[in-house]
């Protein structure tokens, strides 16, 4: 494998372990991803706090820093000094003293130890004859106070005491205190040149910093306090800010959404503030307009209801009597010629064309001015499409197959709705399904009942299919119509469906047919269920822009009609 392969499996394995990460995270960061991306609050508030710890963390380090490196000099400049004193009290000592044998001279050593421990603060010494210098018999040995000091002195202190010119030489070690801890501390290194031939010897002295160690420890610990209460005075500063800032624009929001929910008296209080009162006014403004021109349009829909339904209402007595007169004509059409005996039918069929225009003009003025009443009972839902199915078979040039998979226990629906709903959908596919075979389909799951009508004749675009449901449209009128029709009958199946809590639903391609489906909750305490047949139908062709292609969740809308449980 190349370097080039080897990069591409580098670059797949990281892309693989970014998908288990994002995996993993998911349950987590989504909705904290979701909380960031539509609260502006949380954003301010997460930016300023984020903003104000990073000022706090570099002020801090850099006051810590500062602190420390000033007690570190503070103190390495008294040790010198300490340092200094002492070795000037036991130079002038050994320069005092005529010592010159052995027993003199280890006399002397230990003058100068007491010395150094009389005018040093540390009790830390270690005295050595400098190394490289000519043998002398009569010298006297070393000797410590603290052995650690004999294993601290390294050999570059060593050296520059030896070769350096300075009267003092320190390096920072590790020393361990009389409870056995260890702690930071200094070495400081001088000479003292004894007579009479003994040499030079290095006088080391070892000072403690534990003191101020514990020192920076609780400067530290203040300072770390101190940010602490500093942040969350921010935090509490920037929410009490952040309450004030949006408090307009909660209540801008909070009135907008009762507004839309249609609560007419919705208003934005004043802010006591020149700008968000303006805000507040222009939206009231509008919202007053919007309700006038809302009171005009249900004035003008209530009125239109009224004209509607009282036109029905008026036009049903000629028309009986246009009815009977019709019947008489066509109980004599047999004495008549041919041309009027065509006239005669032609007169029946428009009739009754009226009498159902009539008639669904009356069920939308009803289901307009909310008056509807349901009449339910125990339905099969399998033997009311069976019934339906055998009414419109002779209507059909090809056969309409049922198959039942489910909703074989009755579910309480009002029966002659559902039944109209079916015909509807049925009559609909026999007018478009181009003489090709009609299947309905009956299935059921825990939730819902489902009813679905497939034909596969001419199809609609997209377009056409998202107004199938709209009063009085029809997607080609110039087709000749088989059972006739007034335009609002999938309109009244879609009231139907509504105000039984259903769904009714339109699936459908050019050239691939239509799928009507149309799926009921199972009871009144069901406000969610999944249909149990497809929208989309297994042979369609499925793409990304079908929805609902295994049955999505539904809600059932919200209508208030009177029921009545029929015994």
């Amino acid at each position: 494998m190349g370097a080039k392969g080897r990069r591409s499996a580098l670059g797949l394995r990281l892309r693989r372990l970014h998908l288990r990460w994002l995996r993993a995270t998911q349950p987590v960061l989504g909705p904290l991803r979701a909380r960031w991306g539509r609260s502006l609050k949380l954003r301010t508030m997460t930016i300023t706090g984020v903003i104000t710890g990073v000022m706090i963390l570099i002020s801090g380090t850099f006051i810590l820093t500062s602190v420390g490196d000033d007690l570190f000099s503070s103190r390495r400049d008294q040790v010198l000094q300490d340092s200094a004193r002492a070795t000037l009290a036991a130079q002038r000592l050994v320069d005092a003293s005529e010592a010159s044998d052995r027993g003199s001279l280890s006399a002397l050593i230990a003058s100068v130890r007491r010395t150094v421990q009389d005018t040093s603060s540390s009790q830390l010494i270690y005295v050595r004859r400098q190394p490289g210098q000519e043998p002398f018999p009569e010298a006297p040995v070393d000797f410590t106070t603290a052995p650690q000091l004999v294993d601290a002195v390294s050999s570059e202190l060593s050296e520059a005491v030896v070769s350096g010119e300075a009267p003092q030489y320190w390096q920072p070690v590790n020393l361990t205190s009389d409870a056995g801890t260890q702690g930071p501390g200094i070495l400081v290194a001088s000479s003292l040149v004894f007579p009479t031939g003994a040499g030079t010897y290095d006088l080391f002295i070892g000072y403690n910093l534990a003191d101020t160690e514990r020192t920076l420890s609780f400067i530290t610990r203040t300072l770390g306090l101190t940010a602490l209460i500093l942040m969350l005075l921010i935090g509490a500063l920037v929410w009490t800010i952040s309450n004030v800032v949006f408090r307009p624009i909660r209540a801008a929001a909070d009135a907008s959404r009762r507004l839309a929910a249609g609560e007419s008296d919705a208003r934005m209080p004043l802010q006591n503030d020149e700008h968000f009162d303006v805000l507040s006014e222009n939206f009231n403004d509008m919202a007053d307009t919007l309700q006038a021109r809302i009171d005009e349009l249900d004035q003008l829909s209530e009125m239109q209801q009224r004209f509607v339904s009282d036109v029905s209402h008026e036009l049903r007595t000629p028309l009986t009597t246009i009815r009977l007169a019709t019947e008489v004509l066509q109980g004599q059409r047999e004495n008549a010629d041919p041309t009027q005996a065509r006239a005669i039918e032609v007169l029946g069929a428009q009739v009754a064309r009226f009498e159902s225009l009539l008639a669904d003009l009356l069920e939308i003025s009803r289901y307009d001015a909310g008056r509807i009443t349901l009449e339910t009972e125990p339905t099969n839902l399998v033997t009311l499409v069976h019934e339906v199915v055998a009414d419109l078979q002779p209507l059909s040039p090809s056969i309409i197959e049922v198959r039942p998979l489910g909703g074989y226990s009755p579910i309480d629906v009002d029966g002659r709705r559902i039944r109209r709903i079916v015909s509807n959908l049925v009559g609909n596919a026999i007018e478009h399904g181009e003489g090709r075979a009609i299947v309905v389909t009956v299935d059921s799951n825990a939730a819902a009942v489902a009813i679905g009508v497939r034909d596969w004749g001419v199809g609609m675009n997209p377009e056409d299919a998202s107004r199938v449901f709209d009063r009085f449209w029809r997607a080609d009128p110039s087709r000749v119509r088989t059972l006739g029709g007034t335009g609002l009958g999938l309109a009244i199946a879609q009231e139907d469906a509504a105000v039984h809590g259903g769904v009714l639903e339109v699936w459908s391609r050019p050239g691939e047919g239509t799928h009507f489906r149309l799926t009921l909750p199972r009871g009144e305490g069901t406000s969610a269920f999944v249909s149990p047949i497809p929208l989309v139908p297994e042979d369609a062709a499925v793409d990304g822009g079908d929805p609902d292609v295994t049955g999505g969740w539904l809600r059932r809308p919200h209508r208030r009609v009177s029921k009545e449980k029929r015994r």
